[in-house]
């Protein structure tokens, strides 16, 4: 939401509002949930406009929202259970629907985001593949590992590359602190997941991702098991069960999640992925929102599949359609 006045606009809120994209990437790195990120933002927003008169110049319009924004993602995260994936959770599971009675709470995975509200897409091509890459949900899910000073020493110092003199202002601490902080989170990450997903697709990706919409509307398990690797993943938030293999993914699609046939998709990207909106056949008519599907690529094949179901949370937010019509 951006803040209005009843007044001419004034200069300040123009300068605030210039940094809302880079803030929100910022606080979806620090909270791993999209609607946390927009909420924390809003409040970075209002905390600033109730403080301008007081802001003395002394550093930065954009080093001060940070600042404020890094208290409030403080704030907002001091939860002792911090979001993770269900893969970061336990083991994979069979693909039996008993496992569908564990069900994680809300805050407890993380959430996908659009691109287009984190990264600058008409930017430098290099900038944009670097701000996907780090906005991946393996990359967030690690963050989160990280505690809170440490999770923004690394963001700061590794993906904005701020120098350790202009993190310690921030962060009113010393150049030794944030350098020590910031070995002790390298040392963390050093053993998180990578990722190899594509920041831009090539024509040969562009025409698999063709063929998995072609082949996921027809609800063609044998070509579904061309596109996929051996070793796939598909996880499932809310629910705390994911898959591994081929086999086992096809023998849900025809199983507990054989209502699946006959849905659509849109395409769109979330957290530097392909991704496509699936609408699953409305009894009521057309198509009802059922998912959001990110999609991770390695190589010529699709290696990971995150179905978030809370489309409440996050089909408004990407500017999917509630509803499609039958055709």
């Amino acid at each position: 939401m951006t803040i209005v006045r009843t007044t001419a606009p004034d200069p300040t809120v123009e300068q605030f509002e210039a940094h809302r994209r880079e803030l929100t990437a910022y606080c979806y790195r620090m909270l791993g949930s999209g609607s946390e990120a927009e909420d924390a933002v809003q409040e970075t927003m209002v905390r600033a406009w109730k403080a301008a008169d007081r802001f003395e110049g002394r550093s930065s319009v954009r080093t001060w929202l940070y600042r404020i924004a890094t208290n409030v993602c403080t704030d907002m995260g001091r939860s002792p259970q911090r979001r993770a994936r269900p893969v970061d959770l336990g083991p994979s599971r069979t693909p039996d629907p008993e496992h569908l009675a564990d069900v994680l709470p809300e805050d407890r995975w993380i959430t996908p985001i659009p691109d287009e509200a984190v990264v600058d897409l008409h930017g430098d091509p290099a900038a944009v593949a670097s701000a996907r890459d780090t906005i991946r949900l393996a990359f967030v899910g690690a963050l989160q590992r990280l505690p809170a000073r440490q999770r923004a020493v690394l963001i700061l110092c590794e993906v904005l590359h701020w120098s350790a003199a202009e993190t310690a202002e921030l962060l009113d601490s010393t150049v030794a602190s944030v350098n020590s902080a910031l070995q002790r989170a390298r040392a963390t990450m050093a053993d998180a997941p990578t990722s190899t997903a594509p920041a831009v697709l090539t024509s040969e990706q562009q025409a698999l991702l063709d063929r998995y919409v072609d082949a996921f509307e027809r609800y063609d398990m044998d070509a579904l098991a061309t596109l996929l690797h051996d070793d796939v993943i598909q996880t499932m938030p809310p629910y705390a069960m994911w898959l591994q293999g081929v086999d086992d993914l096809l023998t849900w699609y025809v199983g507990p999640g054989s209502e699946c046939e006959g849905s659509r998709l849109i395409a769109g990207w979330a957290n530097g992925c392909p991704a496509f909106a699936q609408y699953r056949v409305d009894p009521a008519g057309g198509h009802a929102p059922w998912a959001l599907q990110v999609l991770e690529l390695r190589d010529d094949r699709i290696a990971e599949v995150h179905a978030f179901l809370d489309v409440e949370e996050s089909f408004e937010r990407f500017g999917f359609p509630l509803h499609l019509p039958a055709t």
